[in-house]
């Protein structure tokens, strides 16, 4: 029963035009199983959900995040930053000038800013757009490309809050006795084996170099280059400070934070707060620069704040779906399926197969990681397969899964940063993510026959 809530969403996220609407029927259908199907209990139990999220501080800050995005970019937009940039790349020193050099920034900047995987999307987006239009590429393969390099490349270099989730899941392993050594040695060990994140690397590289299209993607929408006029050279400067102040702000919010320690540090906190004191420091140098006046930010502001309001709800109804599921130990009813009874050879390719399943199901690599590795490394010790081939499996598997539900908070900013519908973007993407799992997969394999 349990698998029932988020396959309503996933199927009606594929098939309908609604996110919205599938992520809210699956909600209802999973209080409903909660509540034993008692209609009034459904109802209570909902409202009680709902309540309960807008409690919390961090569900909050990132509902105010997705939405002061949508001001940042189209005061960004308005301003000539767009513009500036553009020029600066496509004519002033003749950077970006194919459909292979307009997906390149965005990449790159997916590698660069690892900090914290909603900023890598929006940055990588905001880059991207312009330079898609431009050169007849669909939104849908640059939300593709965002998407691979944001929650790949923050497990790879885990010096943001996904470090700080693994370390401190390893180190609970440690201390209940089942490994010894330095959590850090066993993370950075496991980085080694992390083959989906590399794999996905790889394979967006070679879509963007080789300009490949497969599957849905060969037919995802276009969006036409906005007119501009021939004097439109905008400003960069209006593009790249915001850009700066984001990417500082977080670095300097996650040490704060965290006390010193940005393994520690809050990241739905400092995404909330950068993006309140960009929006602070464009207001003072738009000013300056004199290229909105007081009415023209704020009505850019509310605009790009209105833009984004549907994209918040569904994040809200999308944290609320991952409630349902954990209320119903979904995670837990998947791992039952591995057991004693596995050889140890082929304990990784298990472990990641069934992480992805997880991830996809509950639309969290995080709760994943907290279901999986927990499970993982128990299950390499008695069977004496090599522990951190394990572990890279379950993180591995978990961005996988994460990184193709159409219910992921991370499936969803994507989009919503690169301008185009959650449902084409999880479509359009999903047949590069099984070539770099399918990848991923023969090498847990192989490498559990050869370490074993």
């Amino acid at each position: 029963m349990g698998l029932i809530p988020p396959l309503i969403a996933i199927l009606l996220a594929f098939f309908s035009r609604s996110v919205f609407i599938a992520l809210a029927m699956a909600v209802i259908v999973g209080e409903f199983i909660i509540a034993d199907f008692h209609p009034l209990n459904t109802l209570l139990l909902t409202f009680e959900r709902f309540y309960l999220l807008l409690s919390e501080g961090w569900v909050l800050k990132t509902l105010a995040f997705a939405i002061m995005v949508g001001s940042v970019m189209v005061l960004i937009e308005r301003s000539g930053g767009v513009n500036g940039l553009v020029h600066e790349l496509s004519v002033k020193r003749s950077i970006v000038k194919t459909k292979r050099g307009a997906l390149m920034p965005s990449f790159i900047a997916g590698i660069i800013v690892f900090i914290e995987s909603s900023i890598t999307s929006l940055v990588a987006g905001a880059i991207g757009r312009p330079f898609c239009d431009r050169h007849g590429i669909s939104r849908a393969k640059l939300a593709f490309v965002c998407d691979s390099t944001s929650a790949p490349v923050c497990s790879l270099i885990p010096l943001n809050g996904w470090g700080a989730l693994l370390l401190g899941l390893i180190g609970g392993q440690i201390s209940a006795g089942l490994i010894a050594g330095e959590s850090a040695t066993w993370l950075i060990q496991s980085i080694a084996y992390n083959f989906y994140a590399f794999m996905a690397l790889i394979v967006t590289f070679i879509a963007i170099w080789y300009e490949i299209d497969i599957g849905p993607m060969r037919h995802a929408t276009v969006h036409p280059p906005e007119i501009e006029c021939e004097d439109a050279k905008g400003d960069i400067g209006l593009f790249l400070w915001p850009m700066v102040w984001m990417i500082g702000g977080v670095i300097l919010f996650m040490f704060i934070t965290g006390n010193g320690d940005i393994f520690k540090g809050s990241g739905s906190t400092s995404i909330f707060y950068t993006l309140l004191i960009t929006l602070l420091l464009m207001l003072g140098y738009y000013r300056f620069k004199n290229t909105l006046t007081l009415s023209e930010f704020w009505d850019a502001s509310l605009s790009g704040a209105r833009s984004m309001s549907p994209i918040a709800l569904i994040l809200l109804f999308a944290f609320a779906i991952g409630g349902v599921s954990s209320d119903m130990e979904v995670g837990q009813y998947l791992a039952s399926f591995i057991g004693d009874y596995l050889p140890s050879a082929y304990l990784a390719g298990a472990i990641f197969v069934l992480a992805a399943i997880i991830a996809f199901a509950t639309g969290t690599s995080w709760g994943t990681f907290s279901i999986m590795l927990p499970i993982a490394i128990p299950l390499a010790v008695g069977l004496d397969a090599p522990v951190a081939l394990a572990m890279g499996a379950a993180i591995s598997g978990g961005v996988f899964g994460d990184h193709c539900s159409p219910i992921s908070d991370t499936t969803i900013i994507s989009a919503m940063a690169s301008g185009c519908s959650v449902q084409e973007h999880t479509r359009t993407q999903l047949p590069y993510a099984l070539i770099a799992a399918g990848f991923s997969f023969i090498l847990f394999i192989l490498f559990g026959v050869l370490l074993t």
